[in-house]
């Protein structure tokens, strides 16, 4: 049984950022010669976000808009400054597990992991990867 693990490191524009972080997910997994097992991707914090999603222009900006209908700037938070940050990130999730086949991730198609910014102002951000398997 393997385990490696690495982080990301990259810097966000704030508010509603959605970065595609695939690339760099399959590059962790290609060197940690895992074949067959699982990839996690999770970020500490509680404003970031990681989903699946096509990376496509119109589906992002339908993404962020959607976003802004569900949990508007709007409505009055109890957690001053950035309430609406803690609850989008919480609605999304801190995290996803993908499969592994040999060797490769086993996303769709069209399937992106993205990585989304949710609190008000730009951050350094980490994200783990954590590949498990043989």
């Amino acid at each position: 049984m393997i385990v490696f693990r690495k982080d990301l490191h990259f810097r966000t524009k704030g508010e509603i950022d959605i970065i595609d972080i695939t690339y760099e997910v399959e590059k962790v997994v290609s060197e940690s010669k895992v074949k067959d097992g699982t990839v996690t991707v999770f970020v500490p914090g509680s404003t970031g976000a990681i989903t699946t999603i096509e990376y496509e222009p119109n589906l992002i900006q339908d993404f962020k808009d959607i976003i802004e209908q569900v949990f508007p700037r709007s409505f009055h938070y109890r957690h001053p400054v950035n309430g609406r940050s803690h609850v989008r990130a919480s609605s999304i999730g801190p995290g996803v597990t993908v499969p592994i086949s040999n060797g490769r991730l086993t996303l769709g198609t069209w399937q992106q992991i993205v990585f989304v910014e949710f609190d008000t102002r730009p951050r350094s951000r980490t994200v783990i990867v954590q590949v498990m398997g043989v």
